[in-house]
């Protein structure tokens, strides 16, 4: 009777299951059937932020950790069975990701059903797929920016602030790096003035090679992975150039090494934008700003800090020498190396992966944030709502691969080729009508800022420098026509021009020579020995039955000079660091930390004000104010007025540059984004060099030129900005 009583229950039972099962396959077929006919966006519920417990559409979290999706109309109260558990049927084929718990994106499902059926739709119109593209890309931009929305600010932005920042940290400090080598760098490697000059530049090249090569590859094949490589490559020729001797191999290490770095700007305002909800973004990007500054100030902290301890070198005979100044552009790198540790924890930018079709990828990531920041606001129950992720079309890129019997160097060659014309292609369309305009007005702003900005800057320093030897050389002791004979000179000698002299049996012994000159003059029977000079020069002098021993005298300071019967034992070869300007090398690297220093209050006021009075208003009113400042460098004739004024224009223009990020990231959509921000970055490091090259022509002949052309350029610069649109409450393209 028992037995009897089981068996009618376990029959019972299984009844029932079996018409829950039929039901609930009823109700998917029939659910599929209105997703067919019915619009996605406007007939069927978005729930991602309703946090009812019996929403049907939550991924729910097991005890296992893995995750599916609760269907409260397929769950009773004695249990419940995932989705990608249970059988499907021909038409409900298993889903791959819901074994992760990863929601079925209905748009590519939907997509490759009409593909299926229609064997003609593999070969659509490009007109009429690009129109769609564009319709996808406005459908996501909406609804990415709800899902930010959900999503919060909290930890993992913080997290990626602090990440990103040292990898604009580390691109501040490639700017100031051969500035403040280079009065070491040039005594150590005998460096002419055309060679300074190009020393100086070459860092700027490099950027501008790597702001485009960078900025376009990160719209392909993603941002953290192209952020990676080019701070590798900046971290490993940063590296080479602490030790590498020659002044060729020194200048193509640091070629590379802003090649690596010229990707860090446009890749990192572009990747960080796109974890940031509307109203967060200027006023977070603005703050990112801020690890510039803290690069700039991290060099002049380090130069100071190594640079003047000499001792710290050492040498391996006389062709291996190792200077302090070495040591300084090796911690440098550290900024770059520690960038990499850190984005190696961080996730890809889910926008990219939704640009590309990665549905998957970008719904994990997303949960991902959301996760961090819920836990860390003290709400780790609440789940991730979200369904359903919009992605944009692909465009269908045949390329002929060559089949398995092609070397791999020729597939390598093909991938690369093709990868090349994704670029370009990509590049071009900046300059489409759709965004001609804005290009043209964009790249006109940012010219006329990287112009007045840098060339005013490296004129600063210079222009200092020319009043501190303007100072040195009214203090010069000029002797002529003076004989001397029998004379031992062991003590200093500075400042001094000898003209048409006559020194007999002299003896120069164990003694420093700075800022010497001796000309048309007479040494006979005289003894040079250890001795070490700077900025020291013999003109047209004879030397009769002289002897150098131990001494730095070499050819390039002996100038139109004869030598007669004389011999030189032991010279030191190779250039010798130069001592006499080690004031103005702390001078130089206290002026830089100044000059940084002070654009501390016009980072905070720009991040506090980016988001009350738009991008436009901070661009322009930044603009004519830096106009303003810069009229009065006129009126500066001493150090102390010099300095002050630097200081003034820096923390004034910040705000321009800040603005400027902003309005560069927010203006291009997310599959031209950093391509678009590359190639006007690599513009700004173009007119960059055109300003330094200018304005330095005119040190120490006039200060009209330069501030007339800086002014200008400002003038122009924020006219222009007040004619391009405003991005202040839209959504990230």
């Amino acid at each position: 009777m028992e037995e009897g009583y089981r068996d009618r229950s376990a029959f019972i039972k299984g009844a029932k299951d079996i018409a829950k099962e039929v039901k609930k396959q009823a109700g998917k077929k029939v659910g599929r059937h209105v997703d067919r006919v019915s619009d996605e966006y406007t007939k069927r519920s978005y729930t991602r932020f309703e946090e009812d417990d019996d929403d049907e559409d939550y991924p729910v979290q097991a005890q296992d950790g893995s995750y599916y999706r609760s269907n409260s109309r397929a769950n009773d109260d004695e249990g419940a069975h995932s989705d990608s558990t249970e059988g499907h049927d021909e038409d409900d084929e298993i889903y791959e990701g819901e074994y992760q718990g990863i929601p079925r994106n209905d748009s590519v499902e939907k997509a490759d059903r009409q593909v299926g059926g229609v064997g003609q739709s593999q070969f659509r119109d490009k007109t009429q797929y690009e129109a769609e593209r564009r319709k996808d890309q406005e459908e996501l931009a909406q609804q990415y920016e709800t899902i930010l929305q959900e999503c919060g600010h909290g930890r993992f932005q913080w997290t990626l602030y602090f990440v990103l920042g040292l990898a604009l940290m580390a691109d501040g400090v490639e700017i100031f790096v051969v500035g403040f080598v280079l009065p070491s760098a040039e005594k150590d490697m005998c460096l002419s003035e055309p060679n300074k000059g190009m020393l100086g530049l070459i860092v700027y090249l490099g950027m501008m090679v790597g702001a485009f090569v960078w900025g376009g590859l990160a719209d392909r094949i993603g941002r953290r992975q192209t952020l990676l490589i080019s701070l590798s490559i900046n971290s490993v020729f940063a590296f080479f150039s602490s030790f590498v001797q020659g002044y060729s191999s020194f200048l193509f290490c640091r070629l590379l090494s802003g090649v690596g770095i010229g990707g860090s700007i446009p890749i990192v305002f572009s990747y960080y934008s796109e974890f940031l909800a509307q109203e967060k973004r200027g006023e977070h990007l603005s703050w990112l700003c801020m690890f510039w500054m803290i690069g700039g100030i991290y060099a002049a902290a380090m130069a100071w800090a190594i640079i003047p301890h000499y001792g710290w070198s050492f040498q391996m005979g006389s062709a291996y020498q190792f200077h302090s100044w070495r040591v300084f552009v090796l911690v440098c790198a550290f900024p770059s190396v520690a960038a990499i540790a850190a984005l190696t924890t961080m996730p890809e930018s889910p926008r990219f992966f939704l640009e590309n079709g990665k549905h998957d990828e970008a719904w994990m990531i997303l949960k991902q944030v959301h996760d961090t920041n819920m836990r860390a606001k003290g709400y780790p129950e609440r789940v991730f709502s979200v369904t359903t992720i919009k992605t944009v079309k692909q465009m269908d890129e045949l390329v002929d691969m060559g089949g398995e019997s092609t070397a791999w160097h020729q597939r390598w060659r093909i991938k690369l080729t093709n990868l090349f014309h994704q670029v370009w292609s990509n590049f071009l369309t900046v300059f489409n009508p759709e965004y001609r305009r804005i290009t043209y007005m964009m790249m006109a702003v940012w010219f006329s800022m990287s112009f007045s900005y840098y060339g005013l800057t490296v004129w600063f320093p210079d222009m200092i420098k020319y009043l501190q030897k303007q100072e040195y050389s009214s203090r010069t002791k000029v002797f002529i026509k003076e004989k001397v004979e029998h004379v031992t000179f062991n003590f200093t000698l500075e400042n001094q021009i000898h003209r048409n002299g006559e020194y007999f049996n002299n003896k120069f012994l164990n003694l420093k020579m700075k800022s010497m000159v001796f000309e048309d003059s007479l040494f006979e029977e005289c003894y040079f020995e250890d001795i070490t000079s700077s900025n020291t020069f013999f003109k047209n002098c004879t030397f009769i039955s002289t002897l150098f021993y131990n001494t730095d005298l070499f050819k390039y300071r002996l100038i139109n000079s004869k030598l007669i019967n004389s011999t030189f034992l032991h010279n030191k070869e190779g250039c010798m660091l130069d001592f006499s300007d080690e004031n103005n090398a702390y001078m130089i690297y206290f002026v830089s930390f100044l000059g940084t220093l002070a654009v501390l209050p016009g980072n905070i006021v720009s991040a506090l004000l980016m988001d009350k009075i738009g991008r436009l208003r901070m661009l322009a009113g930044s603009s004519v104010i830096s106009c303003i400042s810069c009229f009065f460098l006129s009126f500066g004739n001493s150090e102390s007025a010099m300095i002050a004024l630097l200081c003034l224009f820096g923390g004034i223009s910040i705000a321009s540059w800040n603005a400027l990020d902003v309005l560069t990231v927010e203006l291009y959509p997310s599959d031209k984004r950093t391509t678009a921000f590359g190639f006007l970055n690599a513009l700004c490091k173009l007119a960059a060099v055109l300003g330094i090259s200018i304005f330095q022509s005119f040190v120490g002949i006039t200060k009209a030129v330069p501030i007339l052309f800086a002014s200008g350029a400002l003038a122009a610069g924020s006219f222009l900005a007040l004619r391009l649109p405003e991005t202040r409450g839209q959504v990230l393209q």
